[in-house]
Parts: structure tokens; C-alpha cells; sequence
């Protein structure tokens, strides 16, 4: 399939703020449409050069000193998994690569290739959680037809970089079969697309999925992970498990809700965004950063938002797009440089002067006091938003999807500031208390706190 190269040109104003938005980008073009008009006029008369030619992608070295190269050079992906939409944010905080969880129509290649970002494809293998039954060879060999022809269709695309086989197909996966059949994935993209190096996702990084791996699938060019609160020791599983293959990490960024300290009733308790901003350059410097000849390459989650388990876990955005604290932690990363106005700071939040980790119970229609801690850099003034929301109850994991509870109307009473008056909801059960704090330039700080209702007596 012959793709198109094309030159873009952009042309950027002056801006006072949103400068790491996608809704500052569309702001550019309406403020410049004359020369938007000429720019497209122009690439409709040049046209784009047309190439058949793929970018060839290589790992190279011995164990302890790999290295990705790119049509010839050293390259080293740092970016994130990344949403529809929040690409041209994601490449103006300093991202050079992206990564997805399905193929699609090929779109997010065109839109990544147009910021000058790469891109490692995965392919959406079937999970034995999600009733892909391995012993069906009929259904096994459809899906291996099916992505024989998504490889033809997209292994000569300028933006793509790697190839993975499958997301976390090892989480609670029984049938060894399964790793069978991403060797087989894996020996036909190297007959259909050479150029690109071909791995499998992980969850987490374990002494018998790795030995799977090594048995059942050894036309793997490279392993990857998805690590959390684990990265801190990753480096030493990788020592454990004596890796001598080079390794990715497709998914890292704050400490899971599997992982961390949970209430009396069993509510994760979420860390602030302050504390997700040190987490994201704590795994990082400690880790990836660190372990340069070992690990060839990053990708941080989520450059987005979704929910799972609260709305506010994982994403760098929020739903607006504003950036959070942990966006400005990856522009650091990323750039070397803090954003020029950061998000505010947002360092704890209480309810009756106690935190989540104190089991906060209250009484039906008993009012109690909350407060957040929060700074910003530039002394910017602040906008508080609180809102209360029934505890999830979501038990998926793997990322699927997860419904947003309906927030509780009417509980948090004027005027809206750092300190506010809750009153807690009619109905008995677990709730979560959640605030934004929101500066003039597109940042937000957040943090939540769960909390239990009784009844009156």
C-alpha cells in the first residue's frame, strides 16, 4: 500500500495560555485562516511525495546494551498510550512515540505521522477472560487471517515503529495455547512486514509468563511490560529473572488501585495528583531512565482520561483536556523543562479533619467540614470544584470498561473554596468526595477521598 510523506506547516501565534492544548491549536487556525488557507492551497498543488518504502526498524546489541534503531539511527520512544484527540497536546509535552490497543481504520497512523510522532501498533488478539477460547482452531486461525491483513495493510506506513502482539493476555489466562498462537502472529508479521520488531504486552513481568514466552513464543523480537507501583522494582525482577531480552515498558505512571492501602469497606484510596507527578518521574529516573541498555523504550499511561475505579486514576487530563499535575511531570520528563505556568499543586485532601487512610464515616444528613491543600506556582488565583460521587463498584480489570457513577446533587453547600460544608447523602453506603482545583492557564491539581454513610440511629 503506498503511503504519502507530506511537508506540514503550521503556523503558531502568540498565546497567552492553553499552549499544550488541542483546543489552543484549533484557536490558532481561527485566528490565522488566511494563511491556513494558503498552506492548504499550497500542499493541494505540490501534492505529497508518494513512498513505498517503510522505515526500518532494528534492535540491536548484546544484553545489558540494546538499542532501537530508526531508518538507520538511534531512536528512542518516550511518549504514552493516548486517546483520541490528544495527540497534538500529547507531541507539544515532548512525546516523540504513541501506543494503542487495537489497530482500527489506520487513522491514528495518519494523525501521528502528521505531528511527526511514531507509533507501536497492537494488534487486539483474544482473551481467554473475555471467552476467546484457544482450543477452537477455527477461531484461532480466522484471527491470525484477520491480522495477516491488517500487517499487509498498514507495515509500509511512515509512523509505524513496532508491532504488539495482544494487551495483557496473560491476566488470568489458563490455556498455555495462547502464547502458541502469538508465536504463530509473530512468525507471520515477520513474513509480511520485516522491517518492524514485533513483541507482546505483559501485565507485570513474572517468572512463569516470561518462561512461557521463552518456550511457546520465541519469534518475539522483544518482551514488554506493564508495571505501576511495581516499576520501583522492576530493574530488580529483571536481575531475578535473569532477562537477557530487551525489554519495553508499554504501560507505567502512578501506583494502581490494586496496590495501595484501601479503607475499612475495601475503597482503594487514590494519591493526589502531587504525589502521581513524583510517582511518574520517581519510576521514570529511578528505572527506565537508568536502565538505558535494558529497557529501549516508554510509555506512560494515560495521555487522556477514562474511568477506572474513579474518574481521575490514570489519566494526565482531565475531561476538558486541561492538563494535571502529572502531565507537567512528563514534560519534564520528556522536554527536560517545566511547563512555563504548572498545573496547581494539590497535596492532600481531608473530610472532618481526617484523611482516606482514617476510614471516614459520617451519619445520613450530618454536615461535615472538607478541605484541600493546594498551591500554585505562579500565585494564579484558584477555582475550586467538589463533587460527591457513589463509590464505584466496578470489579473489571485490564483496563475494560468501567460506567461513571452519577455524581450526588445538592451536598456541597457555598461558597466554594479550599474548605467547604458536605452534607452526607440520604441513603446509606460508600461514597467518594472529589475536588479539582483549577488555575487561569489550563492546569488542574486534584485528589479524592472515600468515605462510608450510615444510617441515623
Amino acid at each position: 500500500m503506498t503511503r504519502l510523506r507530506c511537508l506540514v506547516l503550521k503556523w503558531v501565534p502568540h498565546r497567552h495560555r492553553h499552549a499544550t492544548s488541542d483546543q489552543g491549536l484549533d484557536a490558532n487556525l481561527r485566528q490565522g485562516p488566511i494563511l491556513s488557507f494558503l498552506v492548504l492551497l499550497w500542499l493541494g498543488l505540490t501534492g505529497c511525495a508518494a513512498s513505498d518504502e517503510p522505515i526500518k526498524v532494528q534492535i540491536l546489541g548484546v544484553p545489558g546494551a540494546y538499542e532501537l534503531h530508526r531508518g538507520g539511527q538511534p531512536y528512542r520512544p518516550n511518549g504514552a498510550g493516548a486517546v483520541a484527540g490528544s495527540l497534538a497536546s500529547l507531541k507539544a509535552h515532548g512525546a516523540n512515540s504513541i501506543r494503542t490497543w487495537h489497530v482500527g481504520d489506520g487513522q491514528i497512523l495518519d494523525d501521528a505521522h502528521a505531528l511527526g510522532l511514531s507509533v507501536s501498533l497492537c494488534l487486539d488478539v483474544g482473551r481467554e477472560r473475555l471467552g476467546f477460547d484457544y482450543n477452537d482452531e477455527g477461531a484461532v486461525a480466522a484471527q491470525l487471517q484477520r491480522f495477516r491483513q491488517q500487517v499487509d495493510r498498514f507495515k509500509n506506513h511512515p509512523a509505524l515503529l513496532t508491532w504488539i502482539i495482544g494487551n495483557e493476555l496473560n491476566l488470568e489466562a489458563r490455556n498455555p495455547k495462547v502464547w502458541d498462537a502469538v508465536n504463530e502472529i509473530a512468525e507471520m508479521i515477520h513474513e509480511v512486514d520485516p522491517n518492524h520488531p514485533v513483541t507482546t504486552a505483559l501485565a507485570g513481568l513474572g517468572a512463569q509468563d516470561v518462561e512461557l514466552l521463552r518456550t511457546r513464543a520465541p519469534a518475539l523480537d522483544f518482551y514488554s511490560t506493564q508495571v505501576y507501583g511495581g516499576i520501583m522494582g522492576l530493574d530488580r525482577a529483571m536481575d531475578a529473572l535473569g532477562l537477557t531480552e530487551p525489554l519495553m515498558v508499554t504501560e507505567w505512571g502512578t501506583i494502581g488501585h490494586w496496590e495501595v492501602p484501601s479503607t475499612d469497606w475495601q475503597a482503594p484510596i487514590e494519591l493526589t495528583s502531587a504525589a502521581k507527578a513524583a510517582q511518574y518521574i520517581a519510576g521514570y529516573e529511578q528505572v527506565i531512565k537508568a536502565n538505558p541498555g535494558r529497557i529501549i523504550g516508554a510509555y506512560a499511561f494515560l495521555w487522556g482520561q477514562k474511568q477506572e475505579r474513579t474518574p481521575t486514576w490514570y489519566g494526565t487530563l482531565m475531561e476538558t483536556g486541561d492538563r494535571t499535575e502529572a502531565a507537567d511531570a512528563l514534560q519534564y520528563i520528556w522536554q527536560g523543562v517545566w511547563p512555563s505556568n504548572r498545573a496547581p499543586n494539590v497535596s492532600s485532601i481531608r473530610l472532618a479533619g481526617q484523611t482516606g487512610n482514617q476510614s471516614v464515616v459520617g451519619v445520613a444528613g450530618m454536615h461535615l467540614q472538607a478541605d484541600v491543600v493546594a498551591l500554585d506556582a505562579e500565585n494564579d488565583a484558584l477555582t475550586y470544584r467538589w463533587t460527591v460521587l457513589p463509590e464505584s463498584q466496578a470489579k473489571e480489570i485490564g483496563g475494560d470498561l468501567e460506567v461513571v457513577p452519577a455524581p450526588v446533587p445538592n451536598l456541597i453547600s457555598p461558597p466554594i473554596d479550599a474548605k467547604v460544608d458536605v452534607l452526607m447523602p440520604s441513603q446509606p453506603g460508600a461514597y467518594r468526595l472529589f475536588v479539582e482545583v483549577l488555575d487561569d492557564a489550563g492546569g488542574v491539581g486534584h485528589a479524592n477521598l472515600p468515605f462510608y454513610v450510615r444510617g441515623k440511629d
